[in-house]
């Protein structure tokens, strides 16, 4: 996989050097090649400001989300945004020029139309600087989106496979028969949960993403199917960050994490165990911990191929890239903590869109 930050500095670099060279090389035509040292390293001195205000105006784009805006919204802005860079790049040219000891004109230099003019060709470069950044994240993102939907397709296939399982509907099916007699009102809740669990795993999202809310209704759907089969032997506790419900997740990830927690924790103890889970919310990222009772072996948990843990990491790094993490990890003797961390401002339109 190509390292982006090392792409970005390379590009960056490689072409405000072509800049440089382009400048001088125009600069030697013109003056028939008597180009002075003093031009030069005047003309180097200016592409390496154009590249500093560059990399400033690109950590303001990611800061301020710029990357998804509507394009309606987009195009002024940036137009406004480089039209101020030229400016400013035109005012940082004088005391390069000064420290230089090079001709200057504090009347020319401050004549308006020739503050104009010069601001506007640095305005048209900085527009082109924008245009190639952001036509190299739309394809990127329009890749990613592609990637994501030829892996969704198996994804959810393992998730089918997961959820339709004939163990699970057949443990499920007996624990709601034994309840038909005993306690008909809970049979018929335990009939609804197996329902939606269902009904939510052959219509699950494809593009991704779905409300947090949602996605706790199933997990709590599922853990309450499962009380019934262990009984005492399985605890659950939530524990929920109120602003957790302006986020948005990939469908039946959580509940994934914790049917791993119950099929290779819990089931294994005789004893039982307990499921937590717990949501923290802080800067715009939503930290979800899972605990359960158990313990990992070798630091890794046993799943099926496809399922579980790999189809976790593959779809957050697919859906975030770097913006998301994931670990698992024994917490102590007792307890396994699966920690995933998730940004706010991705959604489900900056998908679709690419």
């Amino acid at each position: 996989m190509v390292n982006k930050h090392r792409l970005y500095w390379s590009l960056q670099i490689g072409g405000w050097l072509l800049y440089a060279f382009i400048q001088i090389g125009s600069s030697f035509l013109a003056a028939a090649g008597d180009v002075t040292p003093r031009r030069v390293i005047f003309l180097l001195v200016e592409a390496m400001l154009c590249l500093l205000i560059t990399h400033f105006f690109r950590s303001f784009l990611i800061r301020w989300k710029w990357l998804y805006f509507p394009m309606p919204k987009l195009i002024p802005s940036v137009l406004i945004a480089v039209f101020g860079m030229g400016i400013i790049v035109y005012f940082l040219r004088i005391p390069v020029n000064m420290i230089l000891g090079r001709l200057f004109d504090p009347v020319t230099a401050f004549d308006p139309s020739q503050i104009l003019g010069q601001s506007f060709f640095y305005t048209i470069v900085f527009f082109l600087w924008s245009l190639f950044y952001f036509i190299y994240h739309y394809f990127d993102r329009y890749n990613k989106s592609l990637k994501y939907e030829a892996s969704m397709i198996e994804i959810e296939l393992n998730n089918l496979k997961s959820q339709l399982n004939p163990h699970f509907i057949f443990n499920a099916l007996n624990s709601i028969r034994a309840l038909v007699d005993e306690n008909p009102s809970k049979s018929k809740q335990a009939i609804n949960q197996l329902s939606n669990i269902l009904r939510n795993s052959l219509a699950s999202d494809k593009k991704g993403l779905t409300k947090f809310d949602d996605e706790l209704r199933i997990v709590k759907d599922y853990l309450g199917l499962e009380s019934i089969r262990f009984e005492e032997r399985l605890k659950t506790e939530f524990d929920i960050h109120p602003m957790s419900y302006g986020f948005l997740v990939p469908p039946l990830m959580i509940q994934t994490l914790v049917e791993n927690g119950i099929k290779h924790g819990i089931s294994k103890l005789t004893k039982g165990g307990m499921i937590q889970v717990k949501t923290y919310v802080d800067n715009d990222r939503m930290k979800i911990h899972i605990r359960n009772t158990g313990h990992l072996i070798n630091g890794t948990k046993r799943t099926k191929t496809g399922l579980g843990l790999k189809n976790t990491i593959q779809r957050l790094k697919l859906i975030y890239g770097d913006e998301a993490s994931f670990r698992i990890v024994n917490e102590n003797d007792n307890f396994v903590l699966t920690e995933i961390i998730i940004p706010q401002h991705i959604t489900y339109e900056s998908i679709n869109r690419g």
